[in-house]
């Protein structure tokens, strides 16, 4: 497992413990961390950047969310799906050194690992409903 998989696992335990449990960002980060003392610096660091940051933006990227998923309210949607559509639109909007395919990719992946059996297809479909109304194919350049 690479360093930016692991520091995305985490980030999604945090979001699922704020947004499940009902806590402010920084108590589940707390929570979460407490039980990995021995962690990576850099991978400690990039899941509480991308952890909080999705946290912040969670209602701008809740309302882009929204807007491709017709049938679907965010409450409506498990809470492992809806914390990683969230997360890898995070990383696609906000951190432009993940490339877009890189951070859906990633979503599916955890998807597999956590979600049910239609989470991976799921996460994919509205991620990739969410690339073409954003247009990341012209807008941001592939690595």
């Amino acid at each position: 497992m690479t360093g930016r998989r692991k520091a995305r696992e985490i980030a999604l335990q945090i979001l699922f413990q704020a947004d499940v449990g009902n806590l402010p960002i920084d108590e589940a980060i707390e929570a979460t961390l407490t039980d990995l003392p021995e962690l990576d610096k850099d991978i400690r660091n990039y899941a509480i950047r991308l952890a909080k940051g999705t946290w912040a933006q969670k209602r701008s990227l809740d309302e882009q969310i929204q807007s491709v998923a017709l049938r679907w309210t965010i409450d409506r949607m498990a809470a492992i799906d809806r914390n990683l559509i969230r997360m890898a639109l995070y990383e696609m909007l906000y951190m432009p050194d993940v490339p877009y395919r890189v951070a859906i990719n990633e979503a599916v992946e955890l998807a597999k690992e956590y979600g049910t059996t239609e989470s991976s297809r799921f996460v994919n479909g509205v991620l990739g409903a969410l690339v073409r109304k954003l247009n990341f194919d012209k807008n941001k350049k592939q690595k």
